[in-house]
């Protein structure tokens, strides 16, 4: 039995990134600096058609590593150059090295550390292809020189068939170049003129949300947020899909129950539902085209069932998980093969949890 966990990771950062967008934004000195170089580690997946395609070594997923450099052109725009060596893993078996290299355009969104990039990339392996690149990051200073950043990217193939691969990587950045150049020495002041009868100042608001600050309980807000009457950022809140998880069960002929040695991976999705108690999940259920179909979808419910059971076993409450067959209607490889049957007789999870949105003025 085998968990991707790939959506519990970008759930467990949702907190930490919705929290940091609204601070560590680059101040002046640090976008006087021009040129980065960055260095990350990357998981890269492959879309189906090559994993089930022999010309391309049915390659799947697997890690890489890679660098960058770039140019800040102005506050908004820059470019970058990238190199990564891949290491995917094969259906067949074994691993697959690929490399890929290309372009990107960054564009920097105002007031926060968010960026969104796009290019053209190269794959140099296997087989030879390009695609094009769109994908979103977010960046961390650690000081004025040195950020920390992660960023997700989807390529989509533009010769060698349709195919739509995706990576998330994780790096460090380190720009180079002038400090903000110094304030200059400001002129002797004039002397005073006749002090006159002052009038009363008018109640300060340092962070110019409309709120004073003596009535103010959340000081700083961004500029571009709106505010409550004591001066805190308004958020909205909607179920947001987080991504799927394949949980691949085997069961014996004929028969819809877990055995003990199957259980440790579904109930570590349990553990992480009780985490985070917002979030919830629809257990979905498949089968082989083997037999009578009709059969096979009640098959597919009762296997679907005994996943929701452990989870609701180990304290997740079942108003939050939903199961559901699907019998043979979803096949995920075609085919009357032993590897076809191996591969449609599954079990998967799609997890969704409620995602905080600042309202923006």
């Amino acid at each position: 039995m085998k968990l991707k966990i790939t959506a519990l990771a970008v759930l467990a950062a949702l907190p930490l990134i919705s929290t940091q967008a609204l601070a560590q934004a680059p101040s002046a000195a640090e976008l006087e600096r021009k040129v980065f170089g960055s260095l990350f580690g990357e998981y890269y997946w492959s879309h189906e058609n090559k994993s089930l395609s022999a010309a391309w070594d049915n390659v799947e997923h697997g890690p890489g590593i890679g660098a960058e450099l770039g140019y800040r052109v102005n506050q908004t725009w820059g470019v970058r150059l990238e190199y990564a060596r891949q290491r995917l893993d094969s259906l067949t078996g074994g691993s697959i090295g690929i490399d890929r290299f290309g372009v990107d355009a960054m564009y920097h969104l105002a007031n926060t550390n968010f960026y969104i990039v796009g290019g053209w990339k190269h794959f140099e392996g296997n087989v030879s292809s390009d695609a094009l690149n769109v994908g979103v990051g977010y960046r961390y200073f650690v000081r004025n020189d040195v950020a920390l950043f992660a960023e997700m990217n989807r390529y989509e193939g533009i010769n060698n068939g349709s195919w739509y691969d995706a990576g998330i990587k994780f790096g460090a950045s380190w720009i180079f170049g002038a400090e903000a150049a110094p304030a200059p020495t400001p002129a002797p002041a004039p002397a005073p003129a006749p002090a006159e009868p002052a009038e009363p100042a008018a109640p300060a608001d340092s962070d110019n949300d409309g709120v004073t600050d003596i009535n103010d309980r959340c000081p700083n807000t961004a500029a571009n947020h709106q505010v409550d009457p004591q001066g805190c950022t308004v958020f909205t809140e909607e179920m947001q899909r987080v991504g799927d998880v394949d949980i691949e069960v085997k069961f014996g002929f004929d028969s819809a129950s877990v055995s003990a040695d199957q259980r440790s991976e579904v109930i570590q999705l349990a553990a992480f539902m009780k985490r985070f108690p917002e979030s919830e999940v629809v257990i979905e259920g498949h089968a082989s085209n083997i037999g009578n179909p009709t059969y096979n979808m009640r098959l597919s419910e009762r296997r679907a069932k005994s996943v929701a059971d452990i989870l609701t076993s180990e304290g997740v409450e079942s108003s939050r998980i939903t199961s559901v067959g699907y019998g043979v209607t979803r096949l995920r490889v075609e085919g009357n093969t032993p590897e076809a049957h191996a591969a449609n007789q599954r079990i998967e999870a799609k997890v969704t949890a409620k995602v905080k949105e600042p309202v923006l003025r």
